[in-house]
């Protein structure tokens, strides 16, 4: 069930098969006049493959500049059009990308993205790069990532990035690693949207495993908001939409209007990001069998590559000797199904500092407790913020870690909106079928493990973070479950 929207949502395939990808049909053709300097954009014949191979360009150093290719005008950041014998490249030249180089569409495409197709290697004998699509709805006002990130290395490789979401459309290219090792890339084409969702495959090219236990109904899900409110294909049955429930903060996908209530969407969960605070103010996330299988905890702590370009990025020494874990908001064991989904739970915008007994007994008790609530045939929506300022670590209270970049919270909540597997969730809960646990927990290291005891009422968290946690349900229906603190049992 899906009844608002992540952004794009998209997989990745890697094949060997170099011929296959890139031979070329006469409906393949560029399909774009050439821009004339100064122009915004190119008109694109609609329902035809982009494509650009860069032989036409004559861009030779580095400095940030714009482009006129056949495609339309491109924005080359740290970025040229070389011809050496080390780079890899199909023909005469190829896009070479250094540092933390980006290559930007300065056009729209009309009819969106299906495939995007692109050969890819390491620049002559250089080490793996690491890079990433990102894709705009907005022109070019605001940019989220498309899929995983991409690691090459070597004489290189075609990848096909399966995007499908419909226009307008702007795509970029960014290199992540920031590295001396330098990245190849050439005939890059965008097949147009056709509708539909794609088949899903992982990273390594292997199809994902199917859900563990899907919803009783296999209904479709009404899309999901994305940039700007687009939609976007529903994802595996049982992975439900976290915020079918409503965004308890409005947030929105525009750094320019809302640094401090920045919407961030991953495939894996939704969150609200705060620029000035360094963390998040809320994450939400869907907990099923269907998120739940064997891949190992990642550990794999890292900044998000996903922030926009010139917010300060928090790293894992951010909170290093500081008396507070590097605390989870979506749980690395609630994300088990895939390597990708685990390592997306390491991410720091997912991280708070939490009190290490907070982390380590009262929260670590009560994410226990929502995975057997699942594993005995339940559903659960989870919303998990902090507000205030000044936590008790090990060290004793702190205001701010890293100079000041990150703000310690004063507090820690919680809200799990409890189901049995089912679909149709709104309904059901406005049916009375739902059971809700609310708690709000200093973040101090002296909490009590017993997390029942910090049990309290939605209304009491909203009054406290000024959100509105299920804004979606029916008025009569968040009246009645809001008010109550809960009194169920808690194993």
């Amino acid at each position: 069930m899906r009844l608002a929207t992540p952004p794009l949502v998209s997989t990745l395939l890697l094949t060997g098969a170099l011929a296959a990808c890139f031979q070329r049909s006469a409906d393949e053709a560029r399909q774009a006049p050439t821009a004339a300097p100064g122009a915004e954009a190119v008109v694109l014949q609609a329902g035809k493959t982009v494509t650009e191979d860069f032989e036409t360009g004559s861009k030779g150093s580095y400095a940030a500049a714009e482009e006129t290719l056949p495609s339309g005008r491109w924005l080359l950041d740290d970025a040229l059009i070389g011809s050496s014998e080390q780079d890899h490249r199909r023909g005469q030249k190829a896009l070479r990308l250094r540092g933390k180089g980006r290559a930007q569409m300065r056009f729209d495409l009309p009819a969106g993205a299906g495939r995007v197709r692109v050969f890819h290697a390491s620049y002559g004998k250089d080490g793996a790069v690491r890079w990433q699509l990102w894709g705009s709805a907005d022109r070019g006002r605001s940019w989220q990532p498309v899929g995983s990130e991409i690691k090459v290395e070597g004489a290189g490789l075609p990848a096909t990035i399966v995007v499908n979401r419909p226009g307008p459309l702007r795509l970029e290219i960014r290199k992540l690693d920031g590295g001396d090792d330098r990245l190849n890339l050439d005939d890059f084409s965008v097949e147009p949207y056709q509708g539909g969702t794609p088949p899903a495959v992982a990273g390594n090219g292997a199809k994902t495993p199917t859900a563990a236990a899907p919803k009783s109904s296999g209904a479709p899900s009404p899309p999901d908001r994305g940039l700007g409110g687009e939609t976007r294909p529903q994802g595996p049955a049982g992975q439900d939409d976290p915020l079918g429930l409503g965004n308890p903060s409005g947030a929105t996908g525009r750094p320019d209007k809302s640094p401090n209530n920045y919407l961030m969407v991953k495939p894996q969960y939704t969150l609200s990001y705060s620029r000035d605070r360094g963390t998040p103010n809320w994450v939400a996330w869907h907990l099923s069998r269907a998120w739940l299988g064997s891949a190992p905890r990642q550990d794999d702590f890292r900044p998000d590559p996903a922030l926009p370009r010139g917010w300060y990025q928090v790293t894992p020494r951010s909170y290093s000797g500081s008396g507070f874990d590097r605390g989870h908001n979506c749980p690395s064991a609630d994300r088990s199904l895939t390597l990708d989904d685990n390592s997306a739970t390491f991410l720091m915008t997912n991280m708070i500092p939490q009190a290490p007994m907070n982390n380590q007994r009262t929260w670590n008790h009560l994410e226990d407790y929502s995975r057997d609530l699942v594993q005995a045939g339940h559903e659960v929506y989870v919303l998990m913020g902090s507000y205030g300022r000044g936590g008790t670590g090990s060290s004793g209270l702190v205001q701010t870690l890293d100079n000041g970049h990150v703000t310690v919270p004063k507090r820690v909540w919680k809200v799990l909106v409890v189901l049995p597997n089912g679909a149709g969730d709104l309904q059901r809960i406005a049916g009375g079928q739902a059971r809700l646990i609310a708690i709000d927990t200093p973040n101090d290291n002296s909490v009590d493990p017993d997390w029942a005891k910090y049990r309290t009422s939605v209304d009491a968290i909203e009054a406290a973070t000024g959100l509105d946690l299920l804004s979606l349900l029916p008025v009569e229906t968040q009246a009645q479950l809001e008010a109550r603190v809960d009194a169920g049992p808690t194993r």
